[in-house]
């Protein structure tokens, strides 16, 4: 009967009053708790480094969605400046350029400023 007394006081608390149960820190628990602050440290570097990386993909994913558009557009521009047709119209209105054999005209406003072709 010694035995089961011995357990009970020992759940209960204290033999001479059952009050509150007061925890003990133990060197056990200390190392515990400095070797996960060590690995919450050691941690910390790693996840910045994540994130900023996360960031600056994000932005390169942009700035490479804005360069595609932007080559799009030049690469219209070179098929445009390959078309015989459209140069030929460019050297007519913007440099009043004729074909030999044809007469050039330049009509002059009565005011004499002249409005040039927006090329």
């Amino acid at each position: 009967m010694s035995i089961v007394t011995e357990t009970s006081t020992r759940a209960t608390g204290s033999a001479g009053g059952g009050g509150a149960r007061r925890t003990r820190f133990t060197a056990r628990a200390a190392i515990l708790a400095m070797i996960l602050t060590a690995l919450l440290l050691y941690l910390v570097v790693p996840l910045r480094d994540y994130f900023d990386q996360r960031s600056r993909l994000g932005q390169l994913e942009r700035q490479t969605r804005i360069l595609q558009q932007e080559n799009a557009k030049l690469a219209g521009k070179v098929r445009q400046l390959n078309d015989p047709a459209y140069l030929e119209r460019i050297a007519r209105e913007c440099l009043g350029m004729v074909k030999p054999g044809e007469i050039g005209f330049v009509i002059v406003p009565e005011n004499g400023q002249s409005n040039p072709p927006a090329c």
